[in-house]
């Protein structure tokens, strides 16, 4: 092996590793599932109505899961950044929600 070969196979192997398409497809059918679970829950008509709309906030909560930590690579290292402007963002529609409803409530 020549040096050129051995500072190569250092490169490649201090380098980030490629996942592969395996879970990403995991992820992509249980996206599916979880779509499917939704729709089920909402066309069986049978079901009280506050239990399927809790169902249908589960299944939202854990799409957001899946969506952002496969889809945006939110799982990954060095995201940090993009995860605090993200909970920022939420606070600040969480707290304009509740002041809406606050001022609904007792306006």
């Amino acid at each position: 092996m020549t040096v050129d070969e051995q500072n190569e196979h250092q490169l490649v192997n201090k380098r980030h590793r490629h996942e592969g398409p395996q879970k990403h497809i995991v992820a992509f059918i249980f996206s599916i599932v979880l779509t499917l679970i939704a729709f089920a829950a909402v066309a069986a008509g049978g079901i009280n109505p506050a239990f399927t709309i809790i169902i249908l906030l589960v299944m939202a909560v854990l799409q957001v899961f899946v969506q952002m930590g496969y889809w945006m690579h939110l799982k990954d290292k060095g995201h940090m950044i993009p995860i605090i402007f993200m909970l920022g963002g939420f606070f600040v529609a969480g707290t304009a929600i509740v002041t809406a409803l606050s001022w609904m409530w007792w306006g």
